[in-house]
C-alpha cells in the first residue's frame, strides 16, 4: 500500500534530503511540497541532484488547505515555525512529522529554553518524542512525532548505555561536539559564509544551546532522575556530520574499556542503525546514512568514561530519522527506504 505524504517546508536541506530518502521508499509517494520563499519554483532548479527523481515537480505556497488528503506530513521548517500549521494540519487527520524543536519539550521547558511560549500546548501530548532507539513504544503509542534534534541524538545515543545502567554520575555530563554546517540551515548569514567556515573551527552557544534541554530530558526519561550535560557545540569546516565526544565520572572503579564496549554491544545488538566499533568513529563513514557509530573508552588514569558518536545530520540526525518515525507509525520496517552504509570514500 503506498501512502501519500507533503513535505511542509521542503526548499531547505533537510526537506531536500528529505525528498532524496523518499524517492527511494517504497510505500511513501511524494504528493506535494511547499516553500513559501520558492513557492512555484521547480524543485529540480533548486536541487539540480533531485532533478532525475522530480523533474515536474514545484513547490506550493504553505498553506494547510493544499495538504489535504496526504497521509503524513513531515514539517521541515524553522523552529517556532511548525506552530503556525499544526493545529490545522492535525484537524486534517494526517499525522506529522515535525523536524523542529517546537514539539519536543514540555510547555514550560519551551518557554524556558527558546524564549517563547508556546502557541497550541494542547497538542504537545499528542506527539512522541522522535529517538527511536531509546523511545520506540512511546511512539507506537503516539499520533504524531516531534523527531529528535541532531545534537541530541548523537549524545543521548553515545551516553545512554551509561545512564541506563547507573554506572556514571549524572551531574558531571560533557558533550563536546562539532557539527557541519548545513546543520544551521541553508538560510543566507554571515557565520555560513565560505570566507567565514573555511580553515575555521569555533564554539558557540556557549552554557546555553537550546539542545541542552533535550539531552537532559533524553537522558533523565532513561533514569528517571534529573541529569546535567555541559553541551558546547562547535561549528566545523564541512558540509555535513556530527561528532559527539562525551565525558563523564563513574560511580565506581574496576571498569575496563572491554567490558564497556561489550556492554554497548549487548545495549545496541538489536539496532540496525547503531553500530559500535572498537575504533573512533568519523563523520565520513555515517555520510548519507541514517547510521550512528559509536566506540567508548575508560581512561583509569583520570577515572573518567569517554563514549563518541558520529552521524549525518541531515540523515541520521534529521530527515532519515523522521523516516524512521514514520515507518513505525505506519506498520513498516523500521530500515524500510534508509540507507544503512556511509558514502567512501
Amino acid at each position: 500500500m503506498v501512502h501519500k505524504v507533503g513535505v511542509l517546508g521542503a526548499s531547505g536541506y533537510t526537506g531536500a534530503e528529505l525528498l532524496r530518502l523518499l524517492h527511494g521508499h517504497p510505500e511513501f509517494e511524494v504528493a506535494i511540497v511547499t516553500a513559501d520563499s520558492n513557492a512555484g519554483a521547480l524543485v529540480a532548479d533548486l536541487y539540480p541532484s533531485l532533478a532525475p527523481s522530480y523533474p515536474e515537480l514545484s513547490y506550493s505556497a504553505s498553506d494547510p488547505v493544499a495538504l489535504a488528503g496526504v497521509e503524513a506530513v513531515f514539517c521541515a521548517l524553522p523552529h517556532g515555525e511548525s506552530q503556525k500549521f499544526v493545529p490545522a494540519l492535525h484537524a486534517g487527520g494526517a499525522r506529522i512529522f515535525d523536524l523542529g524543536a517546537d514539539f519536543r519539550l514540555t510547555a514550560n521547558d519551551y518557554e524556558h529554553w527558546y524564549g517563547e511560549v508556546h502557541s497550541c500546548p494542547q497538542l504537545l501530548d499528542e506527539f512522541g518524542y522522535g529517538l527511536v532507539e531509546l523511545n520506540r513504544d512511546h511512539i507506537r503509542d503516539a499520533r504524531h512525532v516531534a523527531v529528535a534534534g541532531c545534537y541530541p541524538t548523537a549524545v543521548s545515543l553515545a551516553l545512554a548505555p551509561l545512564v541506563s545502567d547507573g554506572l556514571i554520575a549524572l551531574d558531571t555530563l560533557i558533550a563536546d561536539c562539532a557539527s557541519g554546517v548545513s546543520g544551521s540551515g541553508r538560510g543566507l548569514k554571515a557565520s555560513s559564509l565560505f570566507s567565514e567556515v573555511d580553515e575555521n573551527f569555533a564554539a558557540y552557544g556557549l552554557l546555553s544551546h537550546r539542545h541542552t534541554a533535550e539531552m537532559q530530558m533524553v537522558l533523565g526519561n532513561i533514569c528517571t532522575s534529573e541529569v546535567k550535560v555541559l553541551f558546547t557545540p562547535h561549528l566545523a569546516p564541512m558540509s555535513r556530520g556530527i561528532l559527539a565526544t562525551c565525558y563523564a565520572r563513574p560511580k565506581a572503579d574496576g571498569l575496563s574499556t572491554d567490558a564497556l564496549i561489550a556492554k554497548y554491544r549487548d545495549f545496541y545488538a538489536a539496532e540496525t542503525f547503531v553500530t559500535v566499533t572498537a575504533n573512533p568513529p568519523g563523520t565520513k563513514a555515517t555520510r548519507g546514512s541514517n547510521s550512528v557509530h559509536i566506540t567508548v573508552r575508560y581512561d583509569d588514569r583520570t577515572r573518567t568514561i569517554i563514549a563518541i558518536a558520529a552521524l549525518d545530520n541531515l540523515v541520521k540526525g534529521a530527515s532519515g530519522q523522521a523516516i524512521q518515525c514514520a515507518n513505525l507509525l505506519f506498520d513498516l520496517p523500521e530500515s524500510l527506504g534508509l540507507p544503512v552504509l556511509g558514502l567512501a570514500p
